[in-house]
């Protein structure tokens, strides 16, 4: 089992101590914070963004690719009935001298990030109260 701890600052301010970080999140101000920091909910969706970053950058480093010129690019669609996320779309855009045999290749290792496959099949979430 892991563990973090999560400490209530001032106002807004959550924090997240874990590995010897401490990521801290704040809320926009139509939502009572300052926007000093990044949401809770902006975290979890750039966590999606760089962990495929990661594991393309992972893929180049295997074959000795440059990962200069790459960039991400990441789209969330809102499905209008539930107003919710509804898709994901992640682009890599290559730079004109990617090798041709790898693009459907390094789509793929985008597609094996952890967090993505946490999100497909997600994790029980138990939430207690317990006295101290």
């Amino acid at each position: 089992m892991k563990e973090m701890k999560i400490v209530l600052g001032e106002n807004q301010i959550v924090e997240a101590h874990y590995k010897g970080h401490v990521i801290v999140t704040d809320q926009p101000e139509k939502d009572g914070g300052n926007n000093s920091q990044a949401s809770p909910f902006d975290l979890f969706l750039a966590s999606v963004g760089t962990c495929a970053g990661y594991y393309v950058k992972s893929f180049c480093k295997q074959r000795g690719i440059p990962d200069e010129g790459i960039d991400i690019v990441q789209r969330m669609h809102i499905d209008e009935m539930t107003r919710m996320i509804g898709t994901i779309e992640i682009d890599i855009l290559l730079p004109p001298d990617f090798p041709e045999k790898y693009k459907e290749s390094v789509v793929k290792a985008a597609g094996a990030c952890t967090v993505k496959k946490h999100i497909a099949q997600a994790p029980e979430f138990v939430v207690n109260t317990v006295s101290k």
